[in-house]
């Protein structure tokens, strides 16, 4: 049985229409964010129920869900064939393991234009209840992609003609002076590890984040939000001219 955590990813789920059987709310709880789920909950024909908060807690699984949990809102993961062709910008995570951090990371990416974001199938977090919340609803607006092979994947994405890079510390071009291809796949390292060897060498370029401190690297969910946001910030100053 699946759930969904926290009023964000809720709300998002029933106004997206996502599968749900059923949404739970806390006894005695208000509040005019939690009458919009419920008003839509009414408007959608889901069926709404009033249960105690040991209840919510037991199935959020440790998420914090702010009074709400929708149950049977399984994740729909998308393959890459459901990538449109006029798609700019892919997000690549190579084994990111704190759902909260894919959370993050899908939230900046949908924040920043990016058409999807990819995972493995192994030795990476799922899209999790903790994650939906950390998204605070893009999940329903940004498609992730779950493959089996990372490195093959990357071999298809640039037979249909994207450019790959790799954001490592090891990097030699700044992400604020190497050139975006109109069509890139920002590929980020998982916690601890970075980038694994394989996956560098797909790569076309290595990029880095100078530092200014004394810690050697940035959090995943950080270093996505510069890079992306510099892509953004590309983007639309070209569109303006």
């Amino acid at each position: 049985m699946e759930s969904l955590a926290g009023i964000h990813a809720v709300m998002e789920a029933l106004r997206a229409g996502r599968p749900i059987d059923r949404v739970l709310a806390v006894k005695g709880a208000g509040g005019s964010r939690l009458q919009e789920i419920i008003d839509l909950c009414r408007e959608l024909r889901v069926p709404l129920r009033f249960e105690t908060r040991d209840t919510l807690d037991r199935l959020a699984r440790g998420s914090v869900h702010q009074g709400v949990v929708a149950i049977g809102a399984r994740q729909r993961y998308a393959s890459l064939d459901d990538v449109p062709p006029s798609a700019s910008l892919l997000v690549l995570l190579d084994g990111v393991e704190d759902p909260h951090n894919l959370g993050a990371v899908i939230r900046t990416a949908h924040a920043a234009g990016a058409d999807a974001v990819v995972i493995p199938e192994r030795r990476a977090a799922p899209v999790t209840a903790a994650a939906a919340k950390a998204a605070a609803g893009a999940l329903e607006h940004l498609p992730v992609v779950r493959v089996a092979n990372i490195n093959r994947a990357l071999e298809t994405l640039k037979k249909q003609g994207f450019w790959i890079y790799g954001f490592d510390q090891r990097g030699d071009s700044t992400y604020d002076k190497v050139d975006y291809s109109p069509r890139s796949v920002m590929v980020f390292g998982g916690e601890g590890h970075g980038l694994h060897e394989q996956v560098r060498r797909h790569c076309d370029f290595l990029v880095c984040i100078p530092l200014a401190g004394k810690i050697a690297s940035l959090n995943i969910s950080v270093a996505a939000g510069v890079a992306l946001f510099e892509w953004k910030r590309r983007r639309t100053g070209a569109a303006a001219r």
